[in-house]
């Protein structure tokens, strides 16, 4: 099935000839924290060209442990989201994890991202497509590529079909993940446009005594293995300081690899276009 394209946020449309971009800290770890990773974001999409939308979490609610850290919470997060997309001109996502937080997160942010563990949840995708803004669906680490069908239904069946759906790697016996490739086929053929998360599909989760461990050299590989798959988009977290980062600190990318990532990423996408369309 082609894909139709549609405007996933202002200047940022997907399911085309361009490779969207969505990047940003895991979490938002204070206002000039926040700000700083977000003026290098935009100045990397200034130089490469590229549709970028800004993402940072205000809450990451499904944390391994108590003691790790979860962010700003919904107000503060949102205010600085706020700032950060009035001083970069980027368009914003973040993720909603309970369905009366969809219409305030709405007021502020383009697209409103479902988490990986909460793709089934069904008044909650629910309650964020009705508020008319797109929508990226994790999927699950423990979901099939064909049976995100039934979450993006749960969309478009109240009106909207702005959604997307974000592959991030399945489950692979304990504290492990791998990528199928076959899932950016499975699901272009449904008509879905699929986002490859390159940072989440590095973790190994569990595996750090308390908290998420990953294997951050696997993330060049697995990109380009993935826009070659046929991804419509890119997902990575992105922090000026990955090592010291209070979230995902073994995966997020620094901004100079984030963006010799990219242009990797942009010459594969543009060879495909010219050359070997994808039916």
């Amino acid at each position: 099935m082609t894909l139709t394209p549609f405007e996933l946020a202002p200047g940022v449309s997907i399911g085309g000839d361009t490779l969207p971009f969505i990047a940003g800290p895991c979490v938002s770890e204070g206002e000039e924290e926040t700000l700083d990773a977000a003026r290098k974001v935009a100045s990397m999409a200034h130089r490469l060209g590229l549709p970028l939308l800004f993402k940072a979490s205000f809450d990451k609610a499904n944390r391994s442990s108590l003691k790790s850290y979860r962010g700003p919470g919904m107000v503060e997060g949102l205010r600085i989201l706020a700032k950060a997309k009035e001083e970069t001109g980027l368009p914003v996502l973040t993720d909603v994890h309970d369905p009366a937080q969809c219409g305030p997160v709405a007021e502020v942010c383009d697209v409103l991202q479902i988490p990986a563990f909460l793709c089934r949840q069904t008044d909650l995708i629910v309650a964020a497509a009705r508020t008319g803004r797109a929508l990226n669906i994790k999927k699950g680490q423990f979901m099939a590529p064909d049976d995100m069908r039934w979450a993006v239904e749960k969309a478009t069946k109240v009106g909207n079909g702005r959604i997307t759906v974000t592959e991030r790697g399945v489950s692979f016996g304990y504290k492990n993940l791998v990528v199928d490739m076959r899932s950016f086929t499975i699901l272009r053929d449904l008509g879905i446009p699929v986002i490859f998360d390159v940072t989440h599909s590095l973790q190994l989760p569990g595996a750090g005594q308390g908290e998420t461990a990953g294997e951050r050299r696997f993330a060049e590989p697995l990109a380009r293995a993935a826009v070659a798959a046929g991804a419509a988009g890119i997902f990575m977290e992105v922090h000026p300081d990955p090592d010291n980062a209070k979230s995902d600190r073994a995966t997020q990318l620094s901004v100079p690899r984030a963006e010799a990532l990219a242009v990797s990423l942009l010459e594969i996408h543009r060879t495909l276009q010219a050359n070997v369309p994808l039916a």
